[in-house]
């Protein structure tokens, strides 16, 4: 084989591979698919969004609908205000429930909505979920369970 043939397949080898890198970092980084334009913009409070994130996906019976764009405190209520986008061609009704969900036992947070059954009005841009549940924190879960079992110890004679 030639020098130059193999400097030509050498290059394509790292051409292909810069491109799988690329496109490995855009997966990753939860690069959102969904048009600015084409989507709508809902609000929800919560008491407590866990490890809730910025561009955490926003999924309706597991297809991604949407992402969320801003996380705020409510300084009057003391509640998260989570501001999600949502793509145009998911329309809601207005009585969705949105709740924090984990991917699988140690995964990364994500919302899920479930659609209403008001099929007369609709959530529109600027729209509050009005239901909404909070994230499950694992830590809450053990301490209540060791006080629950710590109780019971304390009542037997």
């Amino acid at each position: 084989m030639k020098r130059s043939t193999l400097d030509l397949w050498v290059g394509f080898f790292v051409a292909i591979g810069i491109g799988a890198l690329l496109f490995l970092s855009l997966k990753v980084s939860s690069f959102s698919g969904i048009d600015q334009k084409e989507a709508y913009v809902l609000q929800a409070r919560f008491d407590n969004i866990g490890g809730l994130k910025i561009k955490a996906p926003v999924r309706s019976a597991g297809v991604l609908v949407g992402r969320v764009t801003d996380i705020r405190l409510d300084t009057e209520t003391y509640e998260a205000l989570v501001e999600m986008r949502i793509d145009s061609h998911y329309v809601f009704p207005a009585d969705s429930f949105a709740a924090i969900y984990t991917s699988g036992l140690l995964g990364d947070q994500y919302i899920g909505l479930q659609a209403g059954i008001d099929a007369e009005k609709r959530l529109v841009n600027g729209s509050d979920i009005k239901k909404t549940q909070s994230a499950v924190v694992l830590e809450q879960l053990v301490s209540q369970f060791l006080f629950n079992k710590a109780a019971e110890g304390q009542d037997a004679p």
